[in-house]
């Protein structure tokens, strides 16, 4: 390489390397690795990586190589070929190789790999001489033919299995095992005869054309809307590129004492320590990944545990097995986490090909981080860091119950926990469009493969009738955290006629079926479920995590049994209570009607008094169900359309019992309703219009304190948000009213209850003047929803008929009610809390709204200083470890793809 020429090629193997594991982003995942195991003088076969620089440099300038590549190439492959004493293109002794990609993550399946490169007519024969096995050489060629013709040439790897499949048949032949090295040849000359016929041109015999069309491939394959899909699904960057590993060829399928497989260094389903995975006798190793064959397990106790009577590698090979087992604790150790590792195993000694950070279930996460910190490996934090946010949600998913009825169909291997139904699909693209109508699918398949990413992705579960543990729809289950069952080889699957059969039962496109990943049972029908115990570990690590976070996180609740779940899950308190949805329930509606419409002082009186007790009620069984914890309870913000859109029962009821007509109780009605809007009756201006209205919320609250105090022997920590404000005047007046109800509440019960007052900021406009809200609240919460709409003008229901176009065609970033606006709302966000802090450096900082239970916005809400966030039940335990996340690494959670 000369002195100014950018190397774009870095050699690994025979215990040297010039990358290691540090070099993710310039030699991929992979390389890296490789290379890391090289210097660690592991058995790697020699090779090297192309750079992800130069797949940027080909993708941006018309497929063209960078000036130099050619010749590193080169230089590279002339010293694997006197390394190991062979040659590329050598008739006699020929090198082979195998070009693979390697993106700075892992993308399974994704990209294109091409194995057994540099044969043609000359070197098969080489390669039968030089093996001995001419049966061997002649399989060989036709995988590689077969391979090469898909990824190179672009000719559909169905035809070529046809050809195989009519050649079986028509000789007889059941398996592939059966097949001479004649059958072989015979294959490899009607292959060549499929691609001249395809191409108009002959299979490419020069291997250096080859290679380079190979890599060019491997390239172009960052590109397909497969791995798009997949960037898009797991937010990698679209700029980043594949590196290409070119390495010499080992083959595990060079007769009974070779193998190929995929181990783990525990259980990635479990957690549980020691060797886990399968292999394959006497194959390469995209037969397991492919799912074409039906491999078998690693250990002897897990052939057992599966009942097989085929024998484990621990039974037929054990001295390779030993040797993996030992590199295997190596591995791990030197990596400090569950390693995911494929093998080759040639005529009894073992290859290894890759090794990874391995994917696993969610409790499996959690069981390994535990461990591993009790084995010394990892401290807690990193621990609490391994754990995704997303992995929590999985594990609190539902199961199903044990005693609802079950009629199991089927079963398969448990590949990734959690329990689904849907309504079968046999294809990817019919899931999509199925789940885009929000019916719950379960995608059924013979096997997956990279091009089914959209419809896995869109399914509730996947189920596979072939297929091992480390198979494409068990590691792609698995990272997305989705329930999945595979090898159910008692089901019998027709695709074309959409039908599904298990013995006696015959199951159609469109019924339902249920699948357990923790059991591997397939169900006809919906099966009932039920919330899981997520365990220990689970308890464990969330106290870790609650330990390191800052930010309070609270739960959004309007009911006791809300407010119940929410504790149990973790929530400090509750951080918004409506009650709009209270007064909406059928009596509390009639009384506010009444209220709003009477024009006599005591029938507003009466009213009043039944809308109280309808409320304190409610009100007293969430504070009870909260004792010593936080409960905010924001006055009415609008009116509830129950309470404006009466049915005519309910306007017949109340023209009876104000003594109004039906015209006048309609006209008055809708004149609330048209006041009523995004910008107009609302929150504290509707207080200001009808005091009374604040007043019978006040004195419902103060009550319902009191009863739960009496009731619980604790003082509540009760809140009032003061919604919608413009002005610190109104939040003033609104303050002061509250003060009055509350002092008369005290001289007529005798018993005064602690009370803070919170000021919302709804609209730009308090953001500005957050400074003069901050000296007269005791706390501000933000509504993230409510100040999306009023800063950028959209009303969310109606903003959805045009928001998916925009985002579409790049008119805006990202949709702004599910994704933190950082260009327009977030500048507002450190608005409002610098001139808060400005004016109180203590003031307490909350926010609520949908955008406030997105583990993506926890490092901007820990960046501003906010002190407090409210979010569903369902997301408390979720939140609380991206908030510990935010605390010790606020990007940790935002690429997903960093942990596995």
């Amino acid at each position: 390489m000369n002195g100014g020429e950018r190397k774009y090629v870095y050699r690994f193997g025979a215990g040297a390397a010039e990358g290691h594991a540090g070099m993710a982003d310039l030699l991929g995942g992979k390389g890296a690795n490789l290379a890391e195991m090289s210097r660690l003088n592991l058995p790697v076969p020699p090779g090297f990586t192309i750079t992800t620089e130069a797949c940027v440099h080909f993708l941006t300038h018309d497929r063209s190589l960078p000036q130099g590549l050619k010749s590193q190439v080169q230089a590279a492959l002339a010293a694997m070929e006197e390394a190991l004493g062979l040659k590329f293109g050598d008739p006699a002794r020929p090198l082979l190789l195998s070009v693979r990609s390697g993106a700075r993550v892992s993308m399974p399946g994704m990209m294109d790999t091409i194995l057994n490169l540099g044969l043609n007519d000359e070197t098969v024969q080489g390669l039968a001489a030089f093996s001995g096995d001419e049966r061997f050489a002649w399989d060989t060629y036709r995988r590689f033919m077969q391979m090469y013709a898909d990824v190179v040439l672009g000719i559909d790897h169905h035809l070529f299995e046809d050809v195989l499949e009519d050649y079986r048949e028509a000789h007889g032949l059941v398996e592939e095992a059966e097949m001479t090295a004649r059958d072989w040849r015979e294959i490899v000359r009607r292959y060549k005869a499929l691609i001249e016929d395809e191409l108009d041109s002959p299979f490419p015999q020069d291997v250096t054309t080859q290679l380079w069309e190979a890599i060019a491939a491997v390239f172009a394959s960052w590109n397909t809307p497969r791995a798009r899909t997949f960037r898009q699904l797991h937010a990698i960057p679209e700029d980043w590129g594949t590196a290409v590993n070119v390495q010499a060829m080992v083959f595990g399928n060079l007769g009974a004492d070779s193998a190929t497989g995929v181990a783990f260094t525990r259980d990635p389903a479990t957690g549980e320590k020691g060797p886990y995975g399968e292999y394959l006798p006497n194959a390469q190793g995209e037969d397991v990944v492919a799912g074409l064959r039906t491999p078998r397990p690693l250990t002897a106790a897990a052939r057992r545990a599966m009942g097989l009577d085929v024998p484990s590698l621990q039974e037929a090979m054990p001295q390779a097995f030993a040797e993996l087992e030992r590199i295997l604790e190596r591995l791990e150790r030197h990596f400090r986490d569950m390693q995911d590792v494929e093998f080759t195993i040639e005529r009894g000694k073992v290859w290894l090909l890759q090794t990874r950070t391995g994917k696993r279930s969610a409790r499996a996460a959690l069981k390994i981080a535990v461990d591993m910190v009790a084995e010394g490996l990892i401290d807690r934090r990193e621990a609490v860091l391994r754990i995704r946010p997303q992995d929590v949600e999985q594990l609190l998913r539902p199961a199903i119950a044990p005693q609802g009825a079950r009629l199991v169909i089927g079963r398969g291997l448990p590949a990734s926990p959690g329990a689904a139904a849907g309504r079968i699909v046999f294809n990817a693209d019919e899931a999509e469009r199925i789940a885009a109508q929000g019916e719950p699918v379960i995608l059924v398949r013979p096997e997956t493969a990279p091009q089914d990413i959209h419809g896995m992705h869109a399914a509730a579960g996947i189920l596979t009738t072939r297929g091992g543990m480390t198979s494409h729809a068990a590691v792609v289950a698995r990272g997305m955290g989705k329930p999945c069952v595979v090898g159910a080889g008692g089901l019998i699957l027709d695709g074309a006629a959409g039908i599904l059969k298990a013995d006696d039962v015959i199951l159609h496109a469109g019924d339902w079926i249920t699948i357990d990943g923790e059991s591997g049972e397939i169900l006809k029908g919906q099966a009932a479920m039920i919330q899981p115990d997520p365990g220990a570990d689970f308890t464990t690590v969330m106290a870790w995590a609650d330990s390191f976070r800052t930010l309070r996180i609270l739960a959004e609740a309007d009911t006791a049994e809300t407010a119940a779940t929410a504790r149990t899950l973790g929530a400090e308190g509750i951080g918004l209570c409506r009650l709009e949805r209270m007064v909406a329930a059928p009596a509390a509606a009639a009384a506010l009607r009444r209220l709003l419409l009477a024009e006599e002082e005591e029938e507003r009186a009466r009213a009043a008094q039944t809308l109280q007790a309808e409320l304190q009620q409610t009100l007293k069984d969430i504070l009870t169900a909260m004792p010593e914890r936080p409960v905010s309870v924001r006055l009415l913000d609008r009116l509830p359309t129950s309470v404006l859109s009466a049915t005519e029962a309910e306007i017949g009821e109340t023209t009876a019992s104000l003594g109004m007509s039906e015209t006048v109780v309609r006209h008055l009605l809708r004149s609330w309703e048209k006041g009523a809007g995004l910008l107009g009756v609302r929150g504290v201006r509707l207080a200001h219009l009808r005091p009374d209205l604040l007043d019978v919320q006040a004195r419902a609250l103060f009550a319902a304190a009191q009863q739960a105090a009496k009731e619980s022997g604790t003082t509540p920590r009760l809140e009032i948000q003061i919604p919608f404000l413009l002005s610190a005047a109104e939040l003033s007046w609104a303050a002061t009213r509250l003060q009055a109800v509350a002092e008369k509440n005290v001289q007529e019960n005798g018993e005064q209850i602690p009370c803070r007052i919170a000021a919302v900021i709804a609209l730009p406009a308090a953001a500005f003047i957050a400074g003069a809200l901050a000296r007269h609240a005791d706390s501000l919460i933000i509504d993230l929803d409510a100040l999306t709409q009023t800063a950028l003008g959209l009303e969310r229901m109606h903003a959805a008929r045009f928001l998916p176009r925009y985002v579409q065609e790049g008119l805006l970033p990202t949709d702004p009610f599910t994704d933190l606006d950082e260009e327009r709302l977030v500048p507002l966000l450190r608005l409002a809390v610098q001139n808060a802090r400005a004016a109180r450096e203590d003031v307490p900082i909350g926010v609520c709204g949908d955008l406030a239970g997105k583990a993506e916005a926890l490092p901007v809400f820990q960046a501003l200083g906010i002190t407090h966030l409210t979010c569903p039940p369902a997301r408390i335990p979720l939140m609380r470890l991206a908030a510990a996340h935010a605390a010790l690494d606020p990007k940790a959670h935002l690429t997903p793809w960093k942990h596995g």
